[in-house]
């Protein structure tokens, strides 16, 4: 029954339901969720989750392989009036990390699949152990979706240590650079992926999805120091580990001396004993063929074994020539990690860490004015500092901005123009025929798509601004979006020659209508 109360609308008696008609159309609505999910299996419910979550605007495609299609659906049961649906999650990384970066969701699909009384569970692996009845090798835990606000944070996991078997063979020189850690590793939108795939990975090597993990970036990016990192955290958190980590180079070199001393049984045994293997650089592997036969066989073995293989390149596996297929094939296993160039924040983070470290106070004026200059890599902007420092020590002057033009005049070209993401997106808009709010809306036309992602390549390659300032500008997407849509930029350009050159005309036009 309706009732009316003293409220007054424009001259009409206000409506209003009353509680016990809210009560049982909420029931009914209940029931009617209750029904649908009772009659489908636990698998199809979890489906039809993931076609929901696939469809976020905030999952890009990457984040979806990496972060979602991997999870196994364990179960659904009806307990306390809850649908509750559990899926297993192959570390406590996994937890943080969906937690983090993906609550909303889902929980926006969990509610709309089971309705809001739908609750997720993860069911956790915490110690790998030979008995354990887990088919991922180790005990779990359940947790809900949802972090009680007692509990620890990233960084602060509840992992059980593995039980470290005893070991009675000599100890492995790692041959790691103790510098090269995860502290002075600083993180950015441009390393986030493989900075945090590294800290898992050093938690539990070999027991993560990441194994083989390959991290690949140009030159100066920090790949060396990311695998290190990985190889210095384990020794930390076991230091009965063997850990090795080798150069491509070094690794050939070793084989072709131990043919020439037959002595490669030695060489293999030596190599299937590692539990953490760091190869740096294994582009030049290629075209050496007796050494990819032997390394096959050594990541077959380690790989098997549960071993953790770290691996190196400066280019995406596909691009790598000369390396046979059925050993690209095995890179692809794990989780592949590109690094970008560092984005205005992180450059400056990094500098002042640097200069942290060696004790010396620069102006920010100074830091911000190397940071904004210095744009490639992080090898060149620490060569920057130290190169200020020496010039200021050397001829007693002032750490200030003109000394910083002055010395580091061959690095820097300082620009006359200031190039804006908007120009940018007008100059896109009007090539495609499409009106600059389009581009920025959630729509996803394969036309509107293509001009958004163009417009986000120019706009990385062409300003300062970092990935989540170029996300806001077209329409508020973040991070992750930005960076797929490069991704799609550029496996277009490398493999579409009409695209490269629509990107080509693109690229003249903003010159010519910038200048």
């Amino acid at each position: 029954m309706a009732t009316v109360d003293n409220a007054w609308n424009e001259g009409e008696v206000e409506y209003r339901p009353s509680g016990e008609e809210n009560a049982q159309k909420e029931h009914a609505r209940h029931a009617a969720i209750t029904m649908q999910v009772a009659e489908r299996s636990f698998e199809t419910v979890w489906n039809d989750c993931l076609e929901i979550i696939k469809a976020d605007d905030q999952v890009s495609d990457q984040s979806f392989k990496t972060w979602f299609k991997p999870l196994e659906v364990v179960s659904l049961i009806r307990a306390e009036e809850q649908w509750k649906l559990t899926v297993q999650l192959p570390s406590r990384f996994y937890y943080e990390w969906l937690e983090e970066h993906f609550y909303s969701v889902i929980r926006n699909a969990i509610t709309q699949v089971l309705g809001p009384d739908g609750r997720l569970y993860y069911n956790i692996v915490v110690q790998r152990n030979a008995d354990a009845a887990s088919e991922y090798g180790g005990s779990t835990m359940q947790l809900p979706a949802r972090r009680p606000a007692n509990e620890p944070t990233a960084g602060h996991t509840m992992h059980a240590p593995q039980t470290q078997p005893a070991r009675s063979r000599e100890r492995v020189n790692p041959k790691l650079n103790a510098n090269y850690t995860f502290y002075s590793f600083i993180e950015g939108d441009c390393n986030r992926l493989g900075r945090s795939a590294s800290l898992a990975i050093a938690e539990e090597p070999g027991a993560t999805p990441f194994n083989p993990f390959l991290v690949y970036g140009g030159v100066g990016l920090g790949k060396t120091h990311l695998i290190q990192a990985i190889g210095n955290a384990v020794l930390e958190r076991f230091p009965t580990h063997a850990v090795r980590y080798v150069s491509s180079e070094k690794f050939t070199n070793d084989f072709v001396q131990a043919i020439q001393r037959n002595r490669i049984r030695e060489f293999s045994k030596f190599y299937r004993k590692i539990d953490v293997l760091i190869i740096d650089d294994v582009q030049f592997f290629g075209g050496k063929e007796k050494t990819q036969e032997e390394f096959f066989h050594i990541f077959n073995e380690l790989h098997q074994s549960d071993k953790q293989i770290v691996l190196s390149a400066d280019r995406p596996p596909r691009e790598i020539k000369g390396i046979e297929d059925r050993l690209l094939s095995r890179f692809h296993w794990g989780l592949t990690a590109d690094l970008q160039p560092p984005e205005l924040e992180t450059r400056i983070a990094i500098l002042n860490r640097k200069s942290a470290d060696d004790g010396i106070e620069f102006p920010p004026s100074v830091i911000e004015f190397i940071a904004r200059n210095i744009k490639s890599n992080v090898r060149e902007l620490e060569g920057a500092l130290i190169r200020l420092l020496a010039h200021a020590t050397l001829y007693q002057r002032d750490f200030d901005v003109s000394l910083a033009k002055e010395v580091l005049r061959d690095l820097i070209a300082e620009k006359a123009v200031k190039l804006t993401i908007n120009q940018i997106l007008e100059i896109v808009s009007g090539y495609f025929d499409i009106p600059p709010s389009l581009v920025r809306d959630k729509t996803r036309k394969r036309e509107v798509v293509k001009a958004r992602q163009a417009g986000m390549y120019f706009a990385k390659q062409l300003t300062q601004h970092s990935l989540k300032s170029i996300g806001m500008h077209f329409g508020g997407r973040d991070h992750s979006t930005v960076i797929h849509a490069l991704r799609s930029v550029d496996n277009e350009i490398a493999t579409n020659p009409r695209f490269r050159q629509t990107i080509e005309d693109l690229h003249g036009l903003i010159d010519v209508q910038t200048r």
